[in-house]
């Protein structure tokens, strides 16, 4: 029965991971139809090595700091029921690895190739698995020390402080470290507009993310005894309560639509395990409204020019999620309870200090280094150009 067990749990994580990675998949065509068309096979090629650089940082690196896990070991160690281990770790790997992925779509159409997977190394292998170690692995007595101020620890079941806020966090230093688009804004005030390329391919996205997002969320169990179609009934309420806040609050803007979805099942990742699935539909509705608000305002009145809104979509909903479950976990409204909103806002905090910190010392070094920005021509041509410069021949150029 344990063999049987330790099976059905590794394919549990392994369906699990699976989805996850298909994930990446969407942010790659999200980014693929938001960014210009001289930029999209940047941004595909981009997400793609991004993850191979994170799965190498993370295997000798960032699961060790985050887990005290290596894999430094005998081979009959590895296969321990039936590789269990080596499922979670891959499991865990596609939560880190969609750090740089959130990055990614800030800072698009005109940040250098090579430095940016420096920083994805360093994110991914040091300054991620420092707070996902103390959220999720007890480090340094900070849950204990919530827990006693509080009377509960600090809950994130999914990761919408863990990841999402923090990937877009960082993403909002890397954002403001390499300034706006050339073109994007005048001196006198003007904007130019620069619309979505494709939003066939943005819609693909967003779709891609929205199923991987079921492993990403029900999967969070990590074995099979402590499923729960509690957790999937809220991330579908949420997804559902974040397109039509999106829908009504965008004015049926296509790529507010589509991110309305993404916004909400940002937001139900923490609290998916606690809430009603009213609670969940609310946290959901007030993401979508939160993502549509926010990017026109970091947009047009702020001249932040995050590409894909990073910021709004994972930064803001992200902590908002945070401390949605702290709100709608308690059963006062419905949720299971365990929950405690000042736990939820403290550990929400640190996770945005710890980004905030993690990003300005990766990005400020790199900047202060290598540079983190194209040059004119290259940007003018499009970021595809630096692509090209990565050991390629003049008739792979051609290809290209």
């Amino acid at each position: 029965m344990e063999a049987l067990k330790s099976a059905s749990d590794t394919l549990f994580i392994l369906l699990g991971a699976v989805m996850v990675l298909a994930m990446h998949a969407g942010f790659a065509f999200l980014e693929l139809g938001t960014v210009r068309r001289k930029n999209q096979v940047n941004a595909l090629v981009k997400i793609l090595v991004d993850f191979s650089v994170s799965t190498v940082a993370y295997f000798f690196i960032g699961y060790a700091i985050a887990y005290g896990v290596t894999y430094f070991v005998a081979a009959d160690a590895l296969v321990a029921k039936s590789g269990y281990e080596l499922v979670k770790f891959f499991f865990l790997l596609t939560f880190a690895a969609a750090i740089p992925a959130i990055v990614s779509g800030g800072i698009a159409e005109r940040a250098k190739f090579n430095p940016q997977l420096a920083a994805t190394f360093l994110l991914v292998g040091f300054v991620y698995p420092f707070f996902e170690g103390i959220a999720w692995n007890q480090h340094y007595g900070v849950q204990a020390w919530i827990k006693g101020a509080f009377g509960e620890e600090f809950h994130d079941f999914a990761g919408s402080v863990v990841v999402h806020a923090m990937g877009g966090w960082i993403g909002l230093v890397a954002v403001l470290m390499l300034g706006a688009r050339r073109g994007r804004y005048s001196k006198e005030g003007g904007i130019a507009a620069h619309p979505p390329s494709s939003i066939p391919f943005l819609a693909l996205g967003a779709w891609v993310l929205a199923v991987g997002w079921f492993g990403f969320n029900v999967m969070s169990a990590q074995t099979m005894d402590k499923i729960s179609g509690l957790v999937a009934m809220n991330s579908l309420m949420a997804m559902a309560g974040g397109t039509i806040a999106a829908f009504l609050v965008g004015r049926n803007d296509p790529g507010f639509v589509h991110n309305g979805p993404l916004a909400g099942l940002v937001a139900i990742c923490a609290g998916s395990d606690v809430m009603h699935p009213i609670g969940a539909l609310a946290t959901g509705a007030i993401a979508g409204a939160l993502f549509v608000v926010m990017f026109t305002i970091t947009q047009n009145r702020w001249k932040i020019d995050d590409v894909l809104g990073v910021w709004p979509l994972h930064g803001l909903c992200g902590a908002w999620g945070g401390i949605a479950a702290g709100i709608f976990g308690a059963k006062a409204l419905g949720g299971l309870g365990g929950v405690a909103f000042g736990a939820q806002l403290a550990g929400t905090s640190l996770g945005i200090v710890v980004a905030l910190a993690g990003g300005a010392i990766v990005y400020g070094v790199l900047k202060a280094t290598v540079g983190l920005r194209l040059t004119q021509e290259e940007e003018f041509n499009g970021a595809d150009l630096s692509i090209h410069k990565i050991g390629s021949t003049s008739d792979r150029d051609t290809a290209w």
